[in-house]
């Protein structure tokens, strides 16, 4: 059995699917398939209860983002994300997110992350002008 660390991950270990050779007097390990490879460790982790702090970093990368923007996404800092991925003590709910950011994204279906960047526009937006009108057949509304 190999012991695949190269993912970031202590606990993954392949029967079978890689390869053993030498290049320059070096030993190096060749993968099959190794975007497939990651899918399955990906949805196996998005599958569990709660992540580790090198668990939240492998579904991070994998979906592609820096630690600034999964803050952005979650609401949080860079800070916090980092964090996160030093000491794996994350809130249910970010914990959460993650995995469906991940799960949506494998699949190819990403609207949520698109609903989140819509959110994070209209968060940009400061000072926005409210003017109501009172009807008094239909109560209060916005102002055309």
């Amino acid at each position: 059995m190999y012991h695949y660390t190269e993912c970031g991950l202590k606990n993954v270990w392949l029967t079978n699917g890689y390869q053993v050779c030498k290049f320059d007097g070096e030993k190096a390990v060749s993968i099959t398939d190794a975007e497939q490879l990651h899918e399955v460790i990906g949805r196996t982790l998005a599958a569990k209860s709660t992540l580790s702090a090198a668990e939240i970093r492998f579904l991070r990368k994998e979906l592609g983002l820096s630690q600034k923007r999964l803050a952005d996404l979650l609401g949080s800092t860079e800070q916090t994300v980092s964090l996160w991925e030093r000491r794996g003590r994350i809130p249910t709910g970010y914990d959460r997110l993650i995995r469906l950011l991940y799960l949506e994204n494998i699949d190819g279906n990403v609207k949520v992350q698109e609903l989140i960047d819509r959110l994070i526009e209209l968060d940009d937006r400061q000072n926005v002008k409210l003017v109501l009108s009172d009807d008094t057949r239909a109560g209060w509304r916005l102002a055309a």
